[in-house]
């Protein structure tokens, strides 16, 4: 049966109810090149709420302060329905050096400004603040106080973490929980069938500590919409590059543009065909697929791309299908995870004697 945007989601350890996919704000407030123009990001903003979707993604980072600024007028009739999330971390004033990293007085400054720029007439929170790039200078223990105190304040509702080490959100979860203080109950990660090294440490992590994961670029920074070919690829393997558009040059200079990203799109569109459907819809359909996975990001800067992105809720594959797209895209296994099975199959682990796996 075809899911909808109003069959919603336990997030992580938490009871907040979500939508299966996440509307995101980052093309709110940059430049044409970019982004969505006003009206546009109205159309997709109502479009996607008509539709019983309850969650937006957002940051103090995108477009200046110019994200959470357009979208405030956009929500503001619907606030107390919508579950908002942004993020911290990001320089806001370079050359001063308390107004960026994970730190206290940064988060706390930014928590205040994010606040005035999203504010509404009833409604002084933020439902989800995500610590949004890890800084490798900040003490977990700093951290992670700051977030419970501004729960206890009710400046915030939940906590979330993004593009951290998993070793660290570990450690920062048990902490918390040691310490009574708020815990984790969101991730934020890049995922999609070409980026799945996730699977390795991320996602089992998730699953165990309680958080839930939101896939961000789950389209591969537009590699796996199809529109891409190998004739994109230089193949004397230098960046000198002929009608490119700006997009197509970050994916190469990124490595998102390369062989193996390309075969995999190729699988994609095949499939893709096989529906009749188009190929984003399959792409985001096979993230949701992972069971440590809530809400994809969609990161739409049209009306009409949110639009076909959606319909990723009414895709069914076949096994068959799913089989051919684990092929394709399968990650290298590396240590420990290479080696623990094979303890497990030559007896080494358990004598020989089978043991279930917890499920």
């Amino acid at each position: 049966m075809p899911r909808q945007l109003d069959d919603y989601r336990l997030l992580g350890r938490s009871g907040l109810r979500v939508s299966p996919l996440s509307l995101g704000a980052m093309t709110f407030g940059l430049s044409a090149e970019w982004g969505s123009n006003n009206d546009e990001a109205a159309k997709m903003v109502d479009y996607y709420v008509d539709r019983g979707g309850n969650f937006i993604d957002t940051a103090n980072y995108y477009g200046g302060g110019g994200s959470e600024k357009v979208l405030a007028p956009l929500i503001k009739d619907r606030r107390h329905r919508l579950v908002v999330a942004t993020k911290y971390s990001l320089s806001m004033s370079p050359g001063d050096p308390n107004a960026s990293g994970n730190q206290r007085k940064n988060m706390m400054q930014a928590v205040e400004d994010s606040l005035r720029r999203l504010g509404t007439d009833y409604i002084d929170y933020i439902d989800l603040l995500y610590l949004h790039i890890w800084d490798d200078r900040t003490p977990v223990e700093e951290i992670l106080r700051a977030f419970d105190d501004l729960v206890r304040a009710g400046k915030i509702i939940h906590v979330g973490i993004s593009d951290t080490p998993a070793w660290q959100i570990s450690r920062m979860q048990t902490i918390a929980d040691l310490r009574g203080w708020a815990p984790l109950i969101a991730l934020q990660i890049p995922y999609s069938l070409v980026e799945r090294t996730v699977e390795r440490e991320f996602m089992p992590m998730a699953i165990e500590m309680g958080l839930g994961v939101l896939p961000w670029s789950p389209l591969g920074g537009g590699v796996l919409t199809g529109k891409y070919s190998h004739k994109d690829l230089n193949r004397q393997g230098n960046t000198t590059l002929q009608n490119l558009d700006s997009r197509k040059e970050i994916n190469l200079a990124t490595g998102s543009l390369n062989e193996q990203a390309l075969d995999i799109a190729g699988v994609v569109v095949e499939i893709a065909a096989e529906m009749g459907r188009p190929p984003a819809q399959v792409a985001l359909a096979w993230t949701l697929l992972h069971p440590a996975v809530t809400s994809p990001i969609i990161g739409a800067r049209t009306f009409s791309q949110l639009e076909d992105n959606l319909g990723a809720l009414e895709v069914a594959f076949s096994d068959e299908q799913i089989d051919r797209l684990e092929a394709i895209s399968a990650i290298e296994s590396t240590f420990p995870l290479n080696l623990i099975p094979s303890s497990h199959h030559t007896g080494l682990m358990f004598g020989n004697v089978r043991v279930e796996p917890r499920r």
